[in-house]
């Protein structure tokens, strides 16, 4: 789905240097000077890079890792600082300057902003469509068949406070449950590569299945799906990736540079025969030599994210700022989206590339 190009409403900081940089750019599109899918590029009037620090996911491939390999940063070196298993320690890591760039749920992010954090969102990198999405199993043979049954009932979730405890709460309130009846489900942390087998023998009631672990699971029988995170929202990007907002003030390059090569890379993703991606994503884990398996990505159909190149839709942000005010979490006006993210470094929301092309700016074929 496309988005219209437009620059989001600010109200965290102004830097006065990002228009310089986001004009360079564009002069740069406008002489077709974006770097091919192959081959380190040269900084533009510069040989200085920046230091990015990140945490990974094992067995995956993000983004920025494939816009590294896909050659699509100028002045952006990556530094790989290990793994995580979770969003909210991610975005935590970056608020507490462990790291500089980390992604989340957007419930989560938006839970951190309203702390207080300096901390601001500025690309979309995953989402739900009818190709990528996660399911909420019960067995086959479960009297579990609404949302009122899950009452007292146990539910397997990678981690607490983000993606999944968020989305099986709303659906849970849009199925008509109280505060009070939703508060009666218990979810309980299971790693996604056990979920099944938990589920399977019994120890939870029902269990967050997605990617590999879905397929696998689907594959052997036995289980029915209660709804899906996709079925909630249709297409819909769930997470962003985020920079504290001192990194941003003093790497205002660095940051847009950064930007624009995941969103570049998410674009390839988005335009590119599938075989093409897993086959790159393949070739990306076998070479980083972290003694990791490929069988995850195997399995990879689309990148999720609703729109081109990640771009942020306000709406990916609003709906959960309005769910931590009807749960009581955050006051009425206290927080608005405008006051949280920002599309400007994203060439697919700043003018620097036409929503409908590819990630060089090249016409396209829709997928």
């Amino acid at each position: 789905m496309s988005h219209p190009a437009r620059l989001a409403s600010r109200g965290r900081f102004r830097i006065g240097a990002i228009g310089a940089v986001l004009s360079a750019a564009a002069l740069l599109t406008g002489c077709g000077a974006f770097p091919e899918a192959s081959g380190a590029s040269e900084s533009p009037g510069s040989d200085e890079t920046t230091t990015v620090r990140y945490q990974g996911w094992a067995s995956q491939v993000g983004f920025n890792e494939l816009a590294e390999d896909l050659g699509y940063f100028d002045n952006v070196e990556l530094e790989w600082v290990g793994n995580t298993i979770s969003g909210p320690q991610d975005i935590q890591s970056v608020a507490t300057n462990q790291i500089d760039v980390g992604g989340a749920f957007n419930g989560a992010v938006v839970k951190l902003a309203a702390t207080g954090a300096p901390i601001t969102p500025v690309i979309a990198y995953y989402g739900a469509d009818s190709e990528n999405y996660h399911g909420y199993y019960v067995l086959e043979g479960s009297p579990i068949r609404s949302a009122r049954d899950l009452i007292g009932k146990k539910i397997g979730v990678n981690t607490l406070g983000a993606h999944h405890e968020f989305i099986i709460r709303e659906w849970l309130a849009q199925q008509g449950l109280t505060k009070d009846e939703i508060a009666q489900v218990e979810l309980v942390v299971v790693p996604p590569v056990n979920t099944e087998q938990a589920l399977r023998q019994g120890q939870i009631d029902a269990g967050t299945l997605g990617s590999v672990f879905r397929d696998t699971a689907l594959d052997r029988g036995g289980i029915r799906p209660l709804f899906t995170d996709e079925s909630l929202f249709g297409s819909f990007s769930y997470g962003t990736q985020i920079f504290r907002n001192d990194f941003i003030e003093q790497n205002p390059e660095a940051v847009a540079d950064y930007v624009q090569g995941v969103s570049r890379a998410i674009r390839w993703a988005q335009t590119t025969p599938r075989e093409e991606v897993i086959e790159k994503f393949r070739e990306i884990i076998e070479s980083r030599g972290r003694n990791e398996s490929t069988e995850f990505i195997e399995h990879w159909k689309s990148t999720g994210v609703g729109n081109s190149g990640g771009v942020i839709d306000e709406k990916e942000i609003q709906i959960w700022i309005d769910w931590l005010v009807r749960n009581g979490e955050l006051a009425e006006g206290q927080l608005t989206a405008s006051d949280v993210f920002t599309n400007e470094f994203v060439p697919y929301a700043n003018g620097t590339l036409d929503p409908a092309s590819g990630p060089n700016g090249e016409e396209v074929e829709a997928r």
